[in-house]
Order: C-alpha cells, then sequence, then structure tokens
C-alpha cells in the first residue's frame, strides 16, 4: 500500500489483544496506547473495566471533525486496499469491503466513547517524541501501526527517538507491525534494534496470533534488561 501520510484507520480490542499478544494482568496495569487514532480499543477497554490511555494528535478534534477525516480518506484506503489484495491473507476479514465495514463498526464505537473518554482524560491529544508524561508512568506502552509501518515517512532519527520516549515512559514497550506499508521488513527495525540494544533494553522479536499483512505476524517486545531479569526470578 502507498499513501502519502499517516491516516485516521481503527482496530478495535480483540485485534489489540492479539496483535499484541495481550494477557488479562497486561491489561489490569497501566497501559498506554500511542497513535491510536480512531480504534476502539480504549471504548472496548473500558466497558470490560480496564483503563488504557490512548494519544494521538488526531484528539486535538472534535468527534465530528475526526469523523469527516475518517470520510475523507476511508475510500482511498479500501480502493488501495483491493488493488493490492494479493499482499494480504483474507481470513480475518474476507474482503475488502467486510475489512472496511468492520473499519466503519470499530470507528463508531470510538466516536461515540470519544467525548466521554476525553473528558475523563482517556484520550490525550499528544505525540512522539514528547509524551507529557514523567518517567514510567504506565507499566506497558503500545505502538499499533504507526511506527515501522510508516518507515517511508517516519526516518530512523524519529524512529529512534520515539522509542525511546515511550521506554522512558513505559517498563515495556510493545510495537506492532514490523512490516512497512509495502509489505516489506522496515529498514529501520535493525538499526532501532541496536540502538536500543546499546541503551541497555533487552528486545526481543515475537510471532503473534494475528496476521493481516502477509508474513506480518512478529511483534517488537522492549523492556530494560533488569525488568526482565526480575520477572525472571519472580
Amino acid at each position: 500500500m502507498k499513501l502519502s501520510s499517516i491516516i485516521p484507520w481503527g482496530r478495535n480490542f480483540d485485534e489489540y489483544r492479539t496483535m499484541f499478544a495481550l494477557s488479562s494482568a497486561d491489561l489490569q496495569g497501566r497501559v498506554l496506547g500511542c497513535g491510536d487514532g480512531p480504534a476502539s480499543f480504549n471504548a472496548e477497554a473500558a466497558a470490560s473495566g480496564f483503563r488504557i490511555i490512548s494519544i494521538d494528535p488526531l484528539y486535538v478534534h472534535t468527534a465530528a471533525e475526526i469523523e469527516a477525516q475518517v470520510q475523507a480518506t476511508f475510500d482511498a484506503v479500501t480502493s488501495q486496499l483491493r488493488a493490492q489484495k494479493d499482499q494480504y491473507l483474507w481470513e480475518r476479514f474476507t474482503d475488502p469491503d467486510s475489512l472496511g465495514e468492520a473499519r466503519r463498526t470499530t470507528m463508531r464505537r470510538f466516536l461515540d466513547d470519544y467525548e466521554k473518554g476525553e473528558q475523563n482524560g482517556r484520550y490525550v491529544a499528544a505525540s512522539l517524541p514528547q509524551l507529557p508524561f514523567s518517567d514510567g508512568s504506565f507499566d506497558l506502552a503500545l505502538s499499533s501501526h504507526l511506527l515501522f509501518l510508516y518507515s517511508e515517512q517516519l526516518p530512523l532519527a524519529a524512529h529512534i527517538a520515539a522509542v525511546r520516549e515511550l521506554l522512558r515512559v513505559a517498563r515495556e514497550v510493545r510495537i506492532f507491525p514490523l512490516l512497512t506499508l509495502s509489505g516489506e521488513l522496515s529498514p529501520h527495525l535493525q538499526p532501532v534494534c541496536a540502538a536500543m540494544r546499546g541503551d541497555g533494553y533487552d528486545v526481543e522479536k515475537r510471532n503473534v496470533d494475528y496476521e493481516f499483512q502477509r508474513g506480518g505476524n512478529v511483534m517488537l517486545r522492549l523492556r530494560r534488561a533488569s525488568e526482565t531479569l526480575d520477572r525472571a526470578e519472580s
């Protein structure tokens, strides 16, 4: 898929749970969703009694403005999916039209929750690489379909700065997918891994039970090496 900018395109709670191999214990902790956009992950988590903080620069806008942005890009995204259908596995979704309907449902759930969630502090207008949180504010930070996916739009330096910032505010970071919009392994992946290992973090590529882009069933998990040791000993 070839897009010129980052677009609002949301995924649901079950997708997040599967993409990031989230356990009930993970969700009981302090969780940050970074670049969540119009995902229904936060809304569904809140309905289940979990509290997620989602950040995105999109949240400076009203629900009506966000809906207009979704509508403005929706047809372009679905038409490109049709044109490049062979790059994807049509198991969770049977075809581009069923995917489009699923995305509409997901984004409608977000929009219905957005005003209440914003008032409750669950949706925060912010963007990497500068987050409005103190060190170690979260147990887990998730980056869905932003880092690595938009490798052409976000250079290596931006990726490294973003991952360092996520690791500043969270004890653990998970990133999915590791492929670009074109379905290729991100050229930033290895340099980012090397930089984080140099900073003293444990870096692990882990297979997950979610695959839509062909070959895109791997997430990146980063933790400070001491955290990994502490958990292994506990």
